[in-house]
């Protein structure tokens, strides 16, 4: 049997205010070409589906046309609830859709309840563990003194290990949503750490054939049957430098035979540039950029005029600017920059640091400004009143 393993759709995220529906669309049409390429029978999707708990409805209507795909090029589908998806919502009407080939694992009850695949050499039980949000799910799971995501998490694998000897321990898959001892981050998952300590370690999953994690994006191998496949593309300036991927997952007769990773197109680069925003706007050697999404830090002397704009006349896809003064961080030097000097070259500077150079009559401006704060300051307090005089 040949699995395919994928997670963290997050099916209707957007990217700086970007909407990437379109590009998570192409993605999601290059697993069903892999799909059909590699005769894979089943793809298991372990969480995040969509990127919010009430997708809009074409986020709705993305993910759908991309389960149809798959099961036209021939795989069922087994999939989980994230922490970013409804478990209500994603798993509507999941007993109809499993008689299509769709399998909705999203309720705690039911995760020792596997959809059974077989091949030639027999059964394998495939169990679906939602996100386990401690406070939510320890009463549910019969471990009320449940603090931590390793405690409900061992709880459920308690429940699926009794499943898989009632019947006869046959080969075993679980797709579960957790942040594992030794995976790393990528700055772009959402934190799970509400309700408890968030990571679980890999030996929860002893004893089973394969793990198909979801949460963290970018393809991990903890050990050789416990692993992460990393979203399908990329949702942070911090993962540009990953290759997006699914592992591909045959069993034998005995269990676990073979995993490989099969990269996924790009959609879109993603590029961090540097420079001048003039420069980024002249440099030939861009060219190659102009359809990625773009970073870009600029390092002019003065902040530039509408400097996002500007730079989309050229990169159509920029969706991030900043400006760093080439100087470094003027803060972590302002007592040595004023010490000694006086408050009007103190405040012409700090508009020029602002804006621009202050015109002469703005200069005098800010002389009659602060002579009035002194005279303001210098000036004798009001008497107060004696004891027992009561003032109007």
């Amino acid at each position: 049997m040949r699995l395919l393993h994928t997670s963290d759709w997050h099916i209707g995220r957007t990217f700086h205010g970007v909407d990437l529906l379109a590009d998570q669309a192409r993605s999601l049409t290059a697993v069903a070409e892999l799909v059909a390429a590699e005769s894979v029978d089943v793809v298991l999707l372990a969480g995040d589906v969509y990127d919010r708990a009430i997708p809009s409805a074409d986020a709705i209507a993305v993910c759908n046309r991309g389960f149809e795909a798959i099961r036209e090029a021939g795989a069922r589908i087994v999939a989980t609830s994230g922490n970013h998806d409804s478990p209500a919502r994603l798993g509507a009407g999941a007993g109809f859709a499993a008689a299509g080939g769709l399998h909705l694992c999203t309720t705690v009850a039911a995760c020792d309840r596997p959809i059974l695949l077989e091949d030639e050499h027999g059964t394998v039980a495939c169990y679906g563990i939602p996100y386990l949000e401690p406070e939510i799910t320890r009463a549910e799971l019969d471990v009320p003194q449940a603090r931590s995501h390793a405690e409900v998490l061992a709880a459920a694998m308690a429940r699926i290990r009794a499943d898989l000897v009632a019947r006869g321990t046959p080969r075993s898959v679980v797709l579960a949503h957790a942040f594992v001892t030794g995976g790393e981050a990528t700055g772009s998952e959402r934190s799970i750490a509400v309700g408890g300590v968030e990571t679980v370690p890999a030996a929860a999953f002893a004893g089973i054939d394969y793990v198909a994690l979801g949460h963290l994006h970018s393809p991990q191998t903890l050990t050789e049957s416990v692993r992460y496949s990393g979203s399908p593309l990329p949702y942070s300036f911090g993962e540009r430098s990953h290759r997006k991927a699914v592992w591909l997952v045959d069993l034998d007769a005995s269990g676990l035979r073979e995993v490989r990773g099969r990269e996924l197109p790009v959609v879109r680069g993603l590029r961090a540039l540097s420079g001048t925003l003039d420069g980024l706007l002249e440099d030939p050697a861009l060219d190659a950029a102009v359809d990625d999404y773009i970073s870009a830090t600029l390092t002019d002397h003065t902040r530039p005029v509408e400097p996002l704009r500007r730079l989309r006349e050229r990169f159509p896809h920029a969706v991030h600017v900043e400006w760093v003064r080439p100087e470094g961080n003027p803060e972590l030097r302002y007592r040595e920059r004023v010490h000694g000097r006086r408050d009007i070259e103190i405040a012409t500077s700090f508009v020029g640091d602002v804006r621009d150079e202050p015109s002469a009559g703005e200069v005098r401006l800010l002389e009659r400004a602060l002579a009035a704060a002194v005279t303001e300051r210098d000036a004798p307090a009001a008497a107060a009143p004696e004891p027992g005089e009561l003032s109007a």
